[in-house]
Order: structure tokens, then C-alpha cells, then sequence
């Protein structure tokens, strides 16, 4: 790994207190295990695809017409009208 820098951290006692006990018990350190962590994580976010949005359009003749050029309330007591909306 290349340069290393200090930080601080605020994370729960009791995490910190489990983390040291697993970090000695495995003849680590805290900050081998915080490491380990953070390079686990960080590669599974990469690794995971991203979300995309299925194209949802469907073929029609635009607005209807008691809807066009009205606001946005407009639009939305005609979409609901009779919906309980």
C-alpha cells in the first residue's frame, strides 16, 4: 500500500471492543483489521453492478388534451380523479 495517514474514527464502544478482541486473537492489529475491512468493502462496491432503470414508455398520443399546458396540480387531480387520490 502506498502512504499511510492518521485519523480518527468515531465508532461504537462495543465494535471496538469486539474488533481488538478478534485483531489479538488472530495475532493482529486493530489497524490490520480496520484495513482488511475497508479494502472488503470497498471491493465489493466496485464490483457491484450498477442500477439501471428499465426504459418503462409506452406508445401513445401525448397528453390528453384536458391536460395540456395545465399545472402540475392540474395534472395530478385528472391522473387521480375517481382513485381516491
Amino acid at each position: 500500500m502506498g502512504a499511510h495517514m492518521k485519523t480518527t474514527v468515531d465508532i461504537s464502544t462495543s465494535l471496538l471492543q469486539e474488533a481488538k478482541k478478534v485483531a489479538q486473537s488472530e495475532r493482529s492489529t486493530l489497524k490490520a483489521l480496520i484495513e482488511e475491512g475497508l479494502q472488503k468493502v470497498l471491493k465489493e462496491r466496485r464490483s457491484k453492478p450498477r442500477f439501471k432503470l428499465r426504459k418503462a414508455t409506452f406508445k401513445g398520443k401525448g397528453l390528453h388534451p384536458d391536460a395540456a399546458g395545465s399545472s402540475w396540480e392540474r395534472i395530478r387531480d385528472i391522473t387521480y380523479k375517481g382513485r381516491g387520490g
